[in-house]
């Protein structure tokens, strides 16, 4: 077999996980088994398990896999908008739509290995919850690092809306609600950043207020 993966040679290992994760995505978890992959992959069974015991810590690696994919992501996130919380919150609302439209249609990765691997036992379980509640944790710090009031709320409100286009998506196709994703969620963020600054005059003292309060101290003296 040709090196399908480009001109330099790939370690087995990493050609195993770039080809299971291809299959995985295209055929789900249950419906591709380990001698596709490892035909598919230019290699062998024997392989295959000496690098991965098997399938389920196969699918853990190819999850964890992506994960670094995505945490790379938020690096060039910080390096193109440095000491802006909120502009990277608006970005990540953007690349989540433009990832929505762009791929296959099927959905994220995790979302979708979630809903194969119902066994709370299985290797790739905590991967899928480590990585959510990460992701959805990095939304929070930013809202409250961009002064956005409820910065808790807000992270849950957009997880929330980002699963729920990409379902919308897979069922309905690109036209029906999840097309409106990055509108609701702007609406849903300019929302909660005119609570932060309501918030923020309600507990300001009014200009009357502090004449009279420095009219007082005056007095008193």
């Amino acid at each position: 077999m040709g090196n399908v993966f480009g001109l330099h040679p790939v370690k087995p290992r990493e050609r195993i996980i770039s080809t299971a994760r291809d299959l995985f995505r295209k055929h789900g978890i249950r419906g591709i088994g380990v001698d596709a992959i490892a035909e598919a992959a230019g290699t062998n069974k024997m392989t295959l398990y000496r690098h991965f015991g098997s399938k389920d810590e196969l699918v853990a690696e190819c999850l964890r896999d992506f994960a670094r994919d995505v945490e790379g992501y938020w690096a060039e996130l910080e390096a193109k908008f440095p000491g802006d919380p909120v502009a990277q919150l608006r970005e990540w609302v953007r690349c989540g739509a433009e990832c929505m439209n762009m791929n296959d249609g099927r959905g994220c990765d995790m979302a979708n290995a979630a809903v194969e691997l119902a066994d709370g036992d299985h290797p790739a379980r905590q991967v899928i919850e480590e990585f959510k509640r990460k992701q959805r944790n990095r939304l929070a710090e930013l809202a409250r690092d961009g002064g956005i009031a409820d910065p808790e709320l807000l992270a849950d409100a957009l997880c929330l809306l980002l699963e729920g286009a990409r379902v919308s998506i897979q069922s309905v196709g690109k036209e029906g609600p999840g097309k409106h994703f990055i509108a609701s969620v702007d609406a849903v963020i300019a929302s909660f950043q005119r609570r932060s600054v309501d918030g923020k005059r309600s507990t300001s003292p009014s200009r009357g207020q502090d004449e009279t309060g420095l009219a007082r101290g005056v007095t008193m003296r």
